[in-house]
């Protein structure tokens, strides 16, 4: 493979999703902009015009945050690749671990400082999303000290899962042949599965709290629910989410017997027993049509396909070169396979997203009709108002930055396919 042509389509590529950013976010920004300052008629009976505005300033303030989120990411990804950053950190850590550290650690330290490398890239727009953006609109309750020490638990919780995924992926590729990329596939979603299932009772309560619901009479409500549907679940819990932000949520976790149902705390203080069981529906809905299964199935068709791809790109020293990397320095390109990558598969993925949304989408507009099905359509039409407005997002959303986005449908779609909204 030439080196000329693997540098013309990854530039190509990267021109492309950077303007196709771009030129969304924008049309965003001007099309919320335009409707600030009139509610939707759909919603003028139900959202005041100090809400719809507080939405369309914080979808907004976001989407500033965003251009140089997209400028910065671009201008990182060409670092790392055609400007040589990759190369340069690949050679000192080759030059300063080997040969006394074996090429596994070295290959471990390489993928180890290219993540810590990028976190602190991107940790002053998280700091300014966080203390800047929710903190303005209300939603952050965070302090720097808990976000710091949240950095840090997920900093050691990431290096304690992903340290020995990479190595046994590595290590794979190093053992196993030509086909190394099926075995890794196996073991990767091995690990997956097994994540899943300790997740909820391992990982989850290192970064929150998880009571008992305590309300029994919405616990019997649900419970009720979740028989109708046919869904298991090891228990009903409430999350101390308000300790970090005021948005509300609710989901399952886990798999298989381990699956639980849990609750923000900032939900069930702003909904009714009514609207959390249809709101629960709706999850239940997810369920029952196996949309989480379905995305799994597809996530790991979509891993399998990749790493055969790297499985014959990492032979090919146009693939290294091409992408501003030296192939061949008498140690092993395993690691370094797998950074080149990761970096260059994402402008190419991006043009799948209005595939992925338009799914998405329809999940939820399946899981909605469930909902109204099980639940009061009336309720869960109320409950989705409210947590609109809550979260403050946007009425007014550019019709083609959703079509290119937007994983669930947009206020207006979604409340006008509700079989039992009025």
């Amino acid at each position: 493979m030439p080196a000329s042509l693997v540098t013309a389509a990854f530039v190509a590529a990267l021109l492309a999703s950077l303007l196709v950013k771009l030129w969304l976010a924008t049309r965003q920004m001007r099309h919320v902009a335009a409707h600030r300052d009139a509610v939707p008629p759909a919603f003028a009976a139900t959202v005041t015009l100090d809400a719809h505005r507080r939405a369309a300033d914080y979808t907004l303030a976001k989407g500033r945050l965003g251009l140089v989120s997209i400028a910065l990411g671009a201008a990182t990804l060409l670092a790392w690749t055609l400007l040589g950053g990759l190369d340069a950190l690949n050679t000192a850590l080759r030059e300063a671990l080997l040969p006394g550290w074996g090429p596994m650690a070295y290959q471990l330290a390489l993928l180890a400082a290219f993540t810590v490398i990028g976190s602190l890239v991107e940790l002053p727009l998280e700091w300014i999303a966080t203390f800047r953006i929710e903190q303005r609109f209300g939603f952050n309750r965070m302090t720097p000290a808990m976000f710091l020490g949240d950095l840090a638990k997920s900093t050691l919780v990431g290096a304690l899962i992903g340290l020995p995924l990479a190595a046994l992926v590595l290590w794979i590729m190093g053992a196993s042949g030509g086909l190394w990329w099926l075995w890794a596939w196996v073991a990767w979603v091995g690990f997956n599965l097994v994540l899943l299932v300790l997740y909820p009772t391992v990982i989850a309560p290192i970064f929150n709290r998880f009571t008992p619901l305590a309300d029994e009479s919405l616990a019997a409500r649900v419970n009720a629910l979740m028989q109708r549907c046919g869904f298991r679940a090891q228990g009903l819990f409430v999350m101390d989410g308000s300790r970090r932000s005021a948005h509300a949520n609710a989901y399952f976790t886990g798999l298989g017997s381990s699956k639980r149902v849990v609750f923000f705390d900032t939900l069930l203080s702003r909904l009714t027993p009514g609207e959390v069981e249809a709101v629960l529906a709706h999850e239940l809905g997810h369920f029952h049509h196996r949309h989480v299964l379905k995305r799994l199935v597809g996530i790991f068709g979509m891993s399998l396909a990749g790493l055969a791809l790297l499985g014959w790109l990492a032979g090919q020293a146009g693939f290294y070169a091409g992408l501003g990397v030296s192939p061949n320095l008498g140690a092993p390109n395993d690691a370094l396979a797998l950074l080149l990558f990761m970096l260059a598969v994402p402008p190419f993925a991006t043009f799948l997203s209005p595939l992925l949304s338009q799914l998405s989408r329809r999940h939820e507009f399946e899981a909605d009709r469930y909902a109204c099905a099980q639940a009061d359509g009336r309720a869960l039409a109320a409950a989705l108002l409210k947590l609109h407005e809550d979260n403050a997002s946007t009425l007014t959303p550019d019709p083609l930055y959703v079509r290119f986005y937007y994983s669930h449908p947009p206020a207006a779609e979604r409340l006008a396919a509700l079989p039992m909204a009025t």
